[in-house]
């Protein structure tokens, strides 16, 4: 079977969830498929070694301004000899002349759900784009039971072809020592206190308006310790910067931005703690991305997160500041409970995996194929 992917967010969107699901997907359906045959559309190189059973188109980049404009530009799929084509960006960039199979990895409905924390850009192509993309779709991927839901009640897409494959952390996230993870993170950004860790984007939608309050409730009963925001500076940036110099903490949230995903492990391992309060996610990687690293979560109740961390996280009611403050309180306070959780996220983290999800994928292919 001849299969396209188009695998422009694998080498573009590199560090963003998105990003990091399509080159895993990638690498990891070429350990373990050499049966099909693959087509990938990309612009600029990978950096691991494909099969010989893959083939790489090159193509245009047309340097839009955003992410979404560029990719929102159809590849060519004429004189291809694809029989199955896969866009894993949220179907974005997928043809309108349908001569194959499509398939889309459709991550969450959020334009629909919460309009008002999506980028302007992102809003138009996704609102204008995914209800004429679904309907074209002989099969959708997400990738959490609560996205499934959503999309089916959203769109009005069938149940029975939306397939559901979790995500995972990478191999890079994993246990380290945490004092070599601090001087390097003292020589690297002159971090050198106790800090409580945000990992992910500056979306309303992430409540980091709420961290940042819950963070000035107990700040004064933890000592040092620092809040560290990690993440490409958004938008509403300076939203946030000005509510920690409101409160008084301008010292002590600090924005490091964007951080390239080789030195993600660095945060995660030297951080006393993982909070992640977002109002909603399709699935969200972070949470997933510490636990690997042994470092203990707190995270919302709310959307998938429950279904990814079972019991194994700490978990606030997102729209509560004191509920957030009192439960990172408790885990600088109790040690069993801290080490407790470090050794069940361990756990759960290690329950999921790039080869599993690929491998789910690649039997999604050969459903279609029939």
């Amino acid at each position: 079977m001849n299969i396209g992917i188009d695998s422009r967010a694998a080498v573009w969107y590199r560090g963003t969830g998105i990003g990091t699901y399509t080159y895993q997907l990638i690498k990891n359906i070429s350990l373990l498929d050499k049966e099909n045959k693959y087509l990938l559309f990309l612009e600029g190189n990978l950096d691991f070694e494909l099969d010989e059973n893959f083939k790489i188109r090159k193509i245009e980049k047309y340097d839009k301004e955003t992410f979404w404009e560029e990719v929102d530009i159809p590849n060519i799929l004429t004189d291809t000899g694809i029989e199955i084509y896969h866009v894993p960006q949220n179907g974005i960039g997928l043809p309108y002349e349908k001569n194959c199979k499509f398939i889309i990895t459709l991550h969450d409905v959020i334009p629909y759900k919460m309009p008002e924390t999506v980028g302007p850009q992102y809003l138009k192509i996704y609102l204008q784009e995914v209800p004429k993309i679904v309907p074209m779709c002989d099969a959708i991927i997400t990738v959490s039971e609560y996205s499934k839901k959503d999309i089916a009640k959203t769109l009005g897409y069938p149940e029975e072809k939306i397939y559901v494959t979790y995500l995972a952390a990478e191999d890079i996230y994993k246990p380290m020592n945490k004092s070599v993870c601090k001087a390097k993170l003292k020589e690297k950004y002159g971090i050198e206190d106790d800090f409580i860790l945000y990992v992910g984007g500056f979306s309303p939608r992430k409540n980091i308006k709420g961290l940042i309050q819950a963070f000035s409730i107990i700040k004064n009963k933890i000592g040092n310790f620092k809040l560290i925001i990690l993440g490409k500076k958004g938008r509403s940036y300076y939203d946030y910067r000005d509510l920690a110099y409101n409160l008084g903490l301008k010292n002590d949230v600090l924005f490091p931005g964007f951080i390239e995903v080789e030195n993600l492990p660095l945060f995660y391992n030297a951080a006393y703690m993982l909070v992640y309060p977002s109002f909603y996610e399709g699935f969200g990687l972070p949470p997933l991305e510490a636990m690997a690293c042994g470092t203990p979560v707190i995270a919302s109740s709310s959307t998938s997160i429950p279904e990814i961390l079972k019991e194994d996280a700490l978990y606030i009611d997102p729209k509560n500041p004191y509920d957030i403050s009192e439960k990172m309180l408790m885990l600088i306070e109790d040690k069993k409970l801290y080490q407790n959780l470090k050794l069940k996220g361990l756990l759960r983290s290690s329950c999921y995996s790039w080869k599993k999800t690929a491998a789910e994928t690649i039997m999604i292919y050969n459903l279609l194929k029939n």
